[in-house]
């Protein structure tokens, strides 16, 4: 049979024999493609409304464990715990060896000289008449102990000051948590509010979709004026706005959410847990807020700068050592007779031995000056982190009693919008009764309607911020149990 050109031809039964091999095969090739791509599509499709939903206590889990600045802060105590294994170790004795191989000359004359920097060619060598340019080996080993046994308190100074320096540390990860936690917590909460609403507008858009199609065939019958169409088509193309703003921000929040867990993931999705079935409760007698981590982070902050003012103060004083060394020289330059030799073995050879015990004080009179500078230095940088503390605790008492005033007006506001939402279902039941029997216009129901979407975005928020102003109370008193108990019962 010879197709038209005009003729629908099926992709999945085509043309010709259908009974040939080739046509069956050619057949079923199509028909497991075609399933194929409906299964991937559905497969992308259902992607995220499958995304697994994370519980609060898991966000919190996975914030203090991937989030890379907390990761940094706890590397900061585990170099403040090294420094101060390291400043203990002043209080061992300096143990020094060295030995050494020589080819040099030796000539020398009578008198004193200076050390250059700290480094000094040794004046020992032969006193003569001119000088002797032949150079000889010569070996020099030493072992020497310098042990401060008496430093007036330095080294304990020191040690003091590394570890107020790690409480510091301590308490700076421990507000950071805190904190970190407690804007997991709201972006949560921000996100679970986001979702509801999309699924509100989602709803919304359903509402405005089934009185369009029932308005366009009324209209299309006669029984509506024209313009009832229009503003129909119009409230659906508003209510489509509203769910394709709601999702880009609850996108956006997702976003922000992931981003503090420390993976930055799109398609995460938070569990509403019972946040939307029951309002929190008033909690009892709350702490005081210095308690607060923000607060023994600021008091680390002046322990950890008096230390260390006192260990400049004390590095000005002296030290008093037990010093004992020994030592062993060989010379290619005999030490009987001044007779020369060149090889190695004559020059390497040790020919003096000696050893030395004794009692050294050192004290840099002159230091004194510097250290005192350096001392008034710390003390101001005292009494800056003591006008800091008293800023934290201004702003604490303000953050506390601004909670309670919001925990209050949000617990009234979430309890009234149940109340609302009955009365604009009821509005919006009548008027939509009114107008399928002809006695209102459309522009009435399309109020009703948004009053309707308004109520039920209402209680959304509400019940959300009912939640935030008990974070709020708790990230203000420094107890975030205050909040996880509720939701653990």
């Amino acid at each position: 049979m010879k197709h038209s050109p005009y003729h629908r031809v099926s992709h999945l039964f085509p043309p010709g024999n259908a009974h040939s091999k080739e046509r069956f095969t050619h057949r079923i090739f199509n028909i497991r493609t075609t399933w194929l791509i409906i299964l991937l599509l559905t497969a992308f499709i259902c992607l995220p409304a499958c995304a697994q939903q994370i519980k609060l206590h898991e966000a919190l889990e996975l914030g203090k464990g991937n989030f890379p600045f907390l990761k940094a802060k706890r590397a900061e105590i585990h170099s403040a715990e090294s420094r101060i294994k390291s400043v203990k170790t002043d209080y061992l004795p300096a143990f020094i060896v060295q030995d050494q191989y020589t080819y040099a000359t030796s000539n020398s004359v009578a008198g004193a000289f200076l050390p250059n920097e700290g480094s000094a060619l040794s004046p020992s060598g032969g006193i003569r008449p001119e000088n002797y340019y032949t150079a000889t080996f010569g070996s020099f080993t030493t072992a020497m102990v310098d042990w401060k046994v008496f430093n007036f308190g330095k080294i304990k100074a020191n040690v003091n000051a590394a570890r107020a320096d790690l409480t510091r540390s301590q308490a700076d990860y421990e507000n950071e948590l805190f904190q970190h936690q407690v804007r997991i917590v709201d972006a949560y909460l921000l996100l679970l509010i986001n979702q509801k609403l999309v699924d509100a507008q989602r709803q919304n858009l359903q509402r405005a979709l089934v009185f369009k199609r029932v308005t366009d065939a009324a209209v299309s019958s006669g029984m509506r004026p024209g313009v009832d169409s229009s503003l129909a088509a119009a409230e659906y193309a508003k209510a489509q706005l509203l769910l394709l703003e709601s999702q880009r921000v609850e996108k956006a929040q997702r976003l922000r959410f992931s981003e503090l867990t420390g993976e930055l993931r799109d398609s995460i999705q938070v569990d509403s847990m019972f946040f939307y079935s029951k309002l929190p409760a008033v909690p009892g007698e709350t702490g005081s807020f210095l308690k607060n981590p923000a607060l023994r982070f600021s008091q680390a902050q002046i322990d950890a700068s008096l230390a260390r003012s006192l260990a400049v103060k004390r590095s000005a004083l002296p030290s008093i050592s037990f010093v004992g060394a020994g030592w062993g020289r060989g010379s290619g330059v005999s030490n009987k007779d001044d007779s020369f030799r060149t090889d190695f073995s004559s020059g390497v050879k040790y020919q003096v031995f000696n050893y030395l015990f004794g009692v050294s004080t050192r004290w840099n009179l002159t230091n004194i000056f510097k250290v005192r500078n350096d001392y008034h230095a710390e003390q101001f940088q005292v009494e800056r982190f003591k006008s800091l503390y008293q800023t934290q605790q201004l702003q604490l008492d303000r953050q506390a009693r601004e909670s309670e005033i919001q925990f209050q007006l949000s617990l009234a506001q979430a309890r009234l919008t149940p109340v609302q939402l009955a009365a604009a279902q009821r509005a919006f039941n009548q008027a939509e009764a009114r107008y399928q029997s002809g006695l209102t216009d459309l522009f009435t129901l399309a109020q009703s309607v948004n009053a309707l979407n308004r109520a039920e975005i209402d209680k959304f928020v509400t019940n959300g911020n009912a939640w935030r102003s008990l974070l709020l109370k708790a990230a203000a008193a420094g107890d975030l149990s205050m909040f996880l108990n509720q939701i653990a019962q």
